[in-house]
């Protein structure tokens, strides 16, 4: 059985691309021509990227 951490891990890479799909999905979309928020969705988007590339790089440390 993996430890809580791992599992902790898990579920933060689900929320990670959760909140991109919504990005995607919803907020790009809902803030029609406003360029700031647009920018702003497209920054946490990457961010979100980001934060999946690093929970990845730690999970393959764990070899799970």
């Amino acid at each position: 059985m993996h430890n809580n951490h791992i599992y902790n891990l898990f579920s933060m890479l689900t929320q990670e691309h959760r909140g991109i799909w919504r990005i995607k999905k919803y907020f790009l979309k809902d803030s029609g021509n406003c360029k700031k928020c647009r920018e702003l969705w497209k920054k946490i988007e990457k961010d979100k990227k980001e934060h999946i590339k690093m929970i990845l790089d730690v999970l393959k440390d764990h070899k799970v």
